[in-house]
């Protein structure tokens, strides 16, 4: 069942996902710990996914600064803002699909709980279905990772090709007046570097968010692979049970003794 906040409220102040995470922490359930540090690290995303939407704003700043200069990044640039632009909304949709695979999960599994009590989270993990979500996330990051190293070295490239041209300009007029020419020219200028800034900037951010997915993934396979150990309450209700039943039992147990004897 989709909320409607579910891309602006924060996913651990959902009210579905805190109900689950208190319930399992107070009867002390087994695999609490690990879907408690699943549901955390896709909350930290949504913080690595607005670090990138500031960067965009920075470079599009820069961006308006080549413009200006005439600066020969400012196509490079142009296209990169572009990109990133869909990059964030197309991170931003996923983020949305694993914030409401999460809030589903924690909802069917609160259900499940008051149908059939405790032991129905025997087996957590199979309440959420948001492993293959995950997965996709990590490969579209990996994408835009690459993507963002192979602007900054073609930044870096357009910028050393430029400050060259400038170097043999410079040769001819210092070539003129008798100077000493320049053997080297002048390493990135302080725009390159601005525009360098904002991306490099944006790919640490989609590293930090690849972590985070990485974390996730393997914290539910942890949950998968934890052994599925009926809850600690249900462990003492049963032992309770069996206690109460042997009592039951001990008169008549007794009572076939005196019989067996009186024979």
């Amino acid at each position: 069942m989709p909320t409607d906040n579910v891309k602006t409220v924060p996913l651990t102040e959902n009210e579905y996902v805190k109900g689950l995470l208190a319930l399992m922490e107070a009867n002390h359930l087994s695999g609490g710990k690990d879907l408690s540090a699943v549901i955390g690290q896709v909350a930290a995303m949504e913080d690595h996914l607005s670090a990138m939407t500031k960067e965009l704003a920075a470079m599009r700043r820069e961006l308006a600064e080549a413009r200006k200069q005439n600066h020969p990044v400012r196509n490079a640039l142009q296209k990169v803002v572009a990109t990133m632009r869909g990059q964030i909304s197309e991170l931003r949709e996923m983020l949305a699909g694993l914030k409401q695979g999460v809030i589903d999960g924690c909802m069917r599994a609160l259900a499940a709980v008051k149908a059939a009590g405790l032991s129905a989270l025997r087996n957590i993990a199979e309440f959420f279905n948001i492993r293959p979500g995950l997965e996709a996330m990590r490969d579209r990051l990996d994408d835009n990772i690459k993507h963002d190293e192979t602007v900054i070295a073609k930044i870096e490239a357009m910028s050393g090709e430029y400050h060259e041209a400038g170097r043999h300009l410079v040769n001819m007029g210092r070539a003129i007046v008798g100077k000493e020419l320049l053997q080297e020219a002048r390493p990135v200028g302080k725009l390159a570097k601005a525009v360098e800034s904002p991306i490099k900037a944006d790919r640490a951010a989609l590293r930090a968010m690849r972590r985070c997915v990485n974390a996730a993934i393997g914290g539910l396979i942890r949950l998968e692979k934890t052994e599925r150990k009926p809850p600690i309450m249900e462990t003492v209700n049963k032992l309770n049970e069996k206690i109460e039943q042997s009592r039951r039992d001990a008169p008549v147990v007794a009572r076939h003794h005196s019989q067996n004897a009186e024979r």
